[in-house]
């Protein structure tokens, strides 16, 4: 469940060591199943565009098959992007530190940056 994960946005471990044996939970811990079904699901495209290579299959079904595993990962990319404005930029915007706010929209600015290159 959402709720119940912790909304730590830095990278390095909290005064306490952190939470689960050293390892921060990010936003996304709650979904992070439904993320990691859906990059397992694109592994799998990956393999079956592999496969298709292999078995000399023509090369505009590879090159649709190759579209539909991009906007798979477009997505999940999406997703974690809308968190982190959601969760980490908010929260950053709420603590009264202007630098760190700062910090998190660059980072996100920066990151659609690299999604629009792609």
């Amino acid at each position: 469940m959402a709720s119940e994960a912790t909304t730590h946005d830095s990278h390095a471990p909290g005064p306490d060591g952190g939470g689960d044996g050293g390892h921060e939970h990010y936003w996304y811990h709650g979904d992070k199943a439904a993320i990691t079904r859906r990059l397992k699901r694109i592994e799998g495209q990956i393999r079956g565009i592999q496969r298709m290579v292999d078995d000399d299959q023509y090369c505009i079904d590879i090159l649709t098959q190759i579209s539909a595993s991009t906007k798979g990962l477009q997505a999940v990319a999406l997703n974690l992007l809308e968190g982190h404005l959601a969760h980490c930029v908010a929260e950053a915007q709420t603590s009264g530190d202007p630098t760190a706010a700062e910090a998190k929209v660059k980072e996100a600015s920066d990151a659609v940056a690299r999604l629009l290159r792609t």
